[in-house]
């Protein structure tokens, strides 16, 4: 059984990044199974740090990227929307060039917070970063959108 609320469209999710920072730092979604969902990022000019490595914080943004995607798949998006509350990364390895991918696999999803782990690993499958993330599930305010 998948856990996603709607079918994931990984045309739709690219689509999503333009004009974000996921568009910025070239943020692609590339795959989805029953209980993941996979994103990689250029390990260049934009994401270096000034020795010419992966810079620790492009490797959250791309965790937090996939992890509060997921999050969003989960809900019911006429009801709800997510946002991160607490995202943390252990760098494990250090990364000059390719691409980095994260896949996004549930700790847990409730009815009000998720919590997602994220593996990073380079071109070789070696992994660089572990991130949690955990999410908050809001209810939408339909009085403040129709106004």
């Amino acid at each position: 059984m998948t856990l996603w609320h709607s079918t994931p469209d990984l045309d739709v999710l690219n689509a999503s990044q333009r004009d974000t920072i996921g568009g910025l730092l070239d943020i692609r979604f590339e795959a989805v199974g029953e209980d993941f969902l996979t994103a990689s990022m250029p390990v260049d000019a934009r994401t270096h740090q000034p020795y010419g490595l992966l810079h620790g914080g492009a490797s959250v943004v791309l965790a937090e990227s996939v992890g509060s995607v997921a999050s969003m798949l989960c809900v019911d998006r006429t009801r709800f929307y997510c946002v991160g509350l607490e995202v943390n990364a252990n760098h494990l390895r250090g990364v000059r060039s390719g691409r980095v991918t994260a896949t996004a696999r549930p700790v847990h999803i409730g009815r009000s917070t998720h919590v997602w782990d994220i593996r990073l690993v380079d071109q070789q499958g070696r992994p660089s970063c572990i991130s949690r993330l955990t999410v908050a599930v809001m209810p939408l305010d339909k009085s403040a959108a129709a106004g």
